[in-house]
């Protein structure tokens, strides 16, 4: 098993404790990058597929860089919704 797939498997898992880096990796899989989102945006983030022109936005977490449960089942439906996990 690849990392990328054990990255999937354990972000599918939903662990209290997967941080926003590890976050950016697994969206990175899927053809995502983080984009600029202005000076303004506060802790706002943005992940585009350039392939899909598909967006994903959330907060990034502070102080701490761990994930709350909300934000992985958001990304999850969203990854869902444009078929890149079954």
């Amino acid at each position: 098993m690849s990392k990328h797939e054990k990255l999937v498997r354990r972000f599918l898992s939903k662990p209290a404790d997967f941080s926003y880096s590890e976050l950016s990796t697994l969206l990175g899989v899927f053809g995502y990058e983080e984009i600029a989102t202005g000076r303004t945006a506060g802790s706002r983030v943005a992940f585009l597929n350039r392939q899909t022109l598909h967006v994903i936005r959330l907060h990034r977490p502070h102080p701490s860089n761990l994930l709350k449960r909300y934000q992985l089942d958001l990304v999850e439906d969203e990854l869902r919704n444009q078929g890149a996990i079954p």
